[in-house]
């Protein structure tokens, strides 16, 4: 279940470096390499799923767990707690959407504000 050609696919594979921030059986997460903001990582379903437009009612259990693991590495990357803290979570669809690596991937962004982008 993986493109090997995929960016995404080498880094879970350990292929290519990054800085790691959490893995399991079926996530990893990882520093962006380009952040904008003080604090902000990708979580990356190990399974290859090119985007959010490929997305079936299969992967609703996977993305749900997603879901759930972000708060939960935001806080331990250093995102203030809520309410006078918090985080982002976006995911970019398709070139019209700034997907630039075609594996699905969650973006979390914290830190003060201003950012520089996002």
């Amino acid at each position: 279940m993986h493109d090997p050609d995929c960016l995404f696919c080498k880094i879970v594979q350990g292929r290519i470096p990054s800085r790691k921030v959490h893995e399991d059986e079926e996530f990893f997460a990882f520093h962006d390499i380009r952040p904008a903001a003080p604090i902000h990582f990708l979580v990356v379903p190990k399974a290859h799923v090119a985007s959010m437009a490929q997305v079936s009612d299969a992967h609703a259990p996977m993305l749900g767990r997603m879901m759930a693991l972000a708060p939960r590495l935001a806080m331990q990357e250093g995102c203030n707690p809520y309410p006078e803290g918090g985080f982002r979570l976006m995911v970019n669809t398709g070139a019209e959407g700034g997907q630039e690596v075609h594996h699905l991937h969650l973006h979390v962004l914290g830190g003060p504000r201003p950012w520089a982008r996002g």
